[in-house]
């Protein structure tokens, strides 16, 4: 079954259906980002603060505490999942489009990575391995390139007229 190009032989409505789905799934994603820029947590020292907390700096505007056993365990537990059904089905969508397939494989399996990086590296932090901070930041950084690498890929082939063939 040849599925590289297939997303853009699909009906003007399918493709309309799925873009509509990745536009309110960047919705969601870009959100998300913006709740972190939110709470101060795009520094290393800002994602240290927010899970560990800052009790002890007298300067600090903001009082924020270190999060409990049970916030941290449904933070980590609740993105790992999540994201990877938003990256799994956004995945989907990447391997039915056209594209060389080492590009498909960087934008598809990467985001696990990431996930596993970022979330197991919030968790590590806050077990006391403090320099994962700056694995949060970089494997962060490298999921939100590999969203955005595979919806505006995706976009780009659901605006694409289709194959005739």
């Amino acid at each position: 079954m040849e599925y590289n190009g297939l997303l853009c032989t699909l009906s003007k409505e399918i493709r309309l259906f799925i873009a509509t789905f990745v536009i309110i799934l960047s919705i969601g994603y870009f959100t998300g980002l913006l709740f972190i820029k939110h709470t101060e947590a795009t520094s290393p020292n800002g994602i240290e603060e927010n899970y560990l907390g800052n009790e002890e700096d007298e300067e600090a505007t903001v009082m924020k505490f270190k999060k409990g056993d049970r916030e941290m365990l449904t933070t980590v537990h609740t993105h790992i999942l999540s994201m990877s059904l938003i990256f799994f089905l956004l995945g989907g969508l990447v391997w039915i489009s056209k594209a060389p397939k080492k590009w498909k494989l960087l934008l598809t399996i990467e985001p696990f990575l990431s996930v596993i990086l970022t979330f197991g590296g919030i968790y590590l932090m806050w077990i006391g391995i403090s320099w994962f901070k700056y694995v949060v930041i970089f494997s962060g950084a490298l999921m939100t390139l590999s969203f955005t690498g595979a919806a505006c890929l995706v976009l780009w082939q659901c605006a694409k007229p289709p194959k005739v063939g």
